[in-house]
């Protein structure tokens, strides 16, 4: 067998993606297994469910897949302007249109973790280590990191980096000639990684720029004589992914429903200092108490890397400071990990008062938009290729060492192992979520909503459950339309100030605080004339209710707005149209 894989290493490649694969089935082995569940971030779950819904809408109906109007109805959604994950809804529209969103959404989770860790293992083996096994685990590292970990709980388009090996490749080229050839597919896998997400390819663009910086102060010599070729690839790749982008970067900064800024304070999203000696909490050793302290949330647990791995990581640094790629690693490393540390430094949950260096990015356009949390992301393939280059470099030395030298590939492996254990992922942590009613689920509702007019959800467009109405949208299909949804959009129509979801209306409001306390107001005869201009606004047809959180609350509200609701199917249903006419 080991001579086959000597005389074919693709053989070996292949048994690698194929541990990814059920690595990354391991870990989401329960979303698989318990179907009412969701990720923690169940939100944004079903946020991306819709997203891989409308592109397989918009592909068999030959719909603009930049803009939908079932969302948000009367507006609609600029979609190029949200995380429409368009390079995976594409592809798996036949998934989608066969086996739904849900299915369709653990597929593209599984693909992009086991797909990102395949395509660094194969850029290792390629561009930097001999060795198909320090390939591997470098390869391993970077598709299931704890911050890729915790960005599966929900973010789609932070996960899906599998094209950013291939990206890199091109740029980093070392060859000078053919650079029409190289600059072109470059400009093509630009513009396709701008469709799976656009902060991962600006976080991208960061790590290029300090890695050439850091390349050209170790090895001077031998970055003149790239420079040329380096920077005409990146002419014909940046004009190639202009060309292809044009249009689409218009539609989101000028386009319908464009915005302007988030409707967050981007700041609030940074990271602990002390995090980076941490587990996260979806790791083997990892603790819910103490990383709910050092992360803004679970999904931005990125800079978890353990004690045991950075001190390793400096060995490596130190040992292979003669390298000139290791000092331009180094270098990149230096200056990102600062910049996750937001405005301010904390340190165990405590502001020290200390400015952070993310004050210097903050209004350089595109990293403006980028949260703090999220630039330790580029420290994965980072700690992966020290991981990989060190590996590689003790299995040369084993094989010239004399038999009577310590087992040195045997303690370095054993220390990469100890440093690695403590990260390691555990499945995926679930939630319950409300499951769609069988009213809405069975295609009961039809009969209510004629062509033209809605299905609006309780509560409708506020609230942190309002965002049922697009998670039955996805479910079934997008079968339907309904008010609201969970996106980014203008506060106006002349104010193209972000913020979430459409712009509240006062009955939408009103359920929402219902929904959240428990308490059901007096409802005077000005709530119900609201109402009703309301549902006329929102071009309602019928009003349901599922499952929710002070349900009985909500329902004895609409009750009082609108007369009383008739049970079908596991819902409460209201017939409006003898109301908005």
């Amino acid at each position: 067998m080991t001579d086959l894989i000597r005389r074919r290493p693709w053989i070996a490649d292949v048994g690698v993606v194929g541990c990814y694969l059920l690595v990354a089935l391991f870990v989401t082995g329960p979303l698989w297994l318990r179907r009412d569940h969701m990720v923690v971030a169940h939100n944004d779950q079903m946020l991306f469910e819709w997203m891989l819904a409308w592109a397989a809408h918009a592909v068999i109906h030959l719909e603009n897949p930049l803009y939908s109007t079932q969302l948000g109805v009367p507006d609609g959604v600029n979609l190029m302007a949200n995380t429409s994950v368009l390079g995976l809804g594409v592809p798996l529209t036949p998934v989608t249109l066969l086996f739904g969103s849900q299915t369709s959404f653990l597929v593209a989770v599984v693909a992009s973790l086991a797909g990102t860790a395949a395509a660094w293992h194969l850029f290792l083996s390629r561009r930097l280590v001999r060795s198909r096994a320090a390939a591997a685990v470098g390869g391993l590292f970077c598709g299931f990191a704890p911050g890729m970990i915790s960005q599966a709980s929900g973010h789609l388009h932070m996960i899906a980096q599998f094209l950013v090996p291939a990206i890199l490749w091109f740029v980093f080229h070392p060859a000078a000639d053919h650079v029409a050839r190289r600059g072109i597919p470059l400009g093509l896998l630009v513009a396709y990684q701008f469709f799976l997400g656009e902060e991962v390819l600006a976080l991208t663009v960061l790590a290029v720029g300090l890695l050439a910086v850091g390349y050209a102060v170790a090895d001077p010599a031998r970055a003149r004589r790239l420079a040329r070729p380096f920077l005409s690839r990146l002419a014909v790749g940046a004009l190639t992914a202009g060309a292809l982008l044009a249009y689409p970067l218009w539609f989101q900064f000028y386009g319908p429903g464009h915005y302007r800024g988030l409707p967050f304070d981007v700041g609030a999203y940074s990271l602990d200092l002390a995090s980076f000696v941490t587990s996260a909490r979806q790791s083997v050793t990892g603790s819910d108490a103490l990383a709910g302290k050092l992360a803004p949330n679970p999904t931005e647990e990125n800079s978890f890397f353990g004690l045991a791995l950075i001190v390793l990581c400096a060995v490596i640094v130190v040992w292979q400071r003669r390298r000139p790629e290791v000092k331009a690693l180094a270098v990149c490393a230096v200056v990102v990990a600062p910049l996750s540390l937001g405005p301010s430094v904390q340190i165990w949950g405590e502001r020290t008062g200390v400015p952070g260096p993310y004050r210097l990015v903050a209004d350089v356009p595109l990293l403006d938009l980028a949260l703090p949390a999220r630039f330790p992301l580029i420290l994965i393939p980072i700690v992966a290729a020290l991981l990989a280059i060190s590996l590689d470099q003790v299995q040369r030395a084993a094989r010239d060492a004399p038999a009577s030298d310590p087992p040195v590939r045997l303690l370095w492996t054993g220390a990469v192992a100890a440093a690695l254990l403590p990260i390691a992922p555990v499945p995926m942590r679930t939630v319950p979520v409300w499951p769609v009613p069988e009213f809405v689920a069975s295609g009961e509702w039809r009969p209510y909503v004629p062509p033209g007019r809605t299905l609006v959800p309780v509560p409708p467009t506020s609230g942190d459950e309002a965002i049922a109405g697009m998670f039955w949208s996805a479910r079934t299909g997008l079968e339907f339309t309904v008010p609201g949804g969970y996106f980014i959009g203008p506060r106006g129509p002349d104010d193209p100030g972000a913020r979430w979801g459409s712009p509240e209306r006062p009955t939408a409001a009103l359920l929402a605080e219902v929904a959240r306390t428990g308490q059901v107001p007096e409802i005077t005869d000005e709530h119900r004339r609201q109402a009703v201009e309301d549902l006329r606004f929102w071009r309602a047809a019928v009003v349901v209710q599922g499952g929710l959180h002070n349900g009985n609350a909500v329902k004895e509200t609409v009750d009082r707005l609108l007369g009383p609701a008739e049970p079908r199917a596991g819902a409460w249903v209201w017939d409006v149209r003898h109301l908005v006419g």
